[in-house]
């Protein structure tokens, strides 16, 4: 359980592993953060593939991460979210300003385009 992070040339792609709650989202928050500030990427991902469970905790983590990639120029993109988290994605209102995709690697095609980000869904 936890977090698997790399970076794919400018986009630094954080794996989650674990329910998002008040605890989790503290310390996944962190560890991005930790990792976004040594690298130079200006892009981040998060891939929710292995996330079951999120609460309102992880749309605050969330939108922490894009103020963070939106000073440097980037965008965030979230990637693989179940259909439970699509729809508090969609309720949140996030959908208007991050990418939404199907797959890592759909998110990072989405982040190299000419346009990339604010609310392109690839799903």
């Amino acid at each position: 359980m936890g977090i698997q992070i790399k970076i794919e040339g400018n986009a630094l792609i954080a794996r989650l592993d674990c329910e998002i709650d008040h605890l989790s989202a503290e310390r996944l928050r962190g560890q991005i953060d930790a990792a976004f500030d040594k690298s130079s990427c200006r892009h981040m991902v998060l891939d929710f593939s292995s996330v079951n469970f999120m609460d309102s905790s992880g749309i605050g983590m969330i939108i922490g991460r894009y103020k963070n990639a939106e000073k440097r120029g980037g965008h965030l993109a979230l990637a693989a979210m179940n259909n439970e988290m699509g729809r508090l994605f969609q309720i949140s209102g996030l959908a208007k300003i991050i990418t939404r995709a199907v797959t890592v690697e759909d998110a990072l095609e989405d982040l190299r385009a000419p346009n990339s980000g604010a609310g392109r869904t690839s799903i």
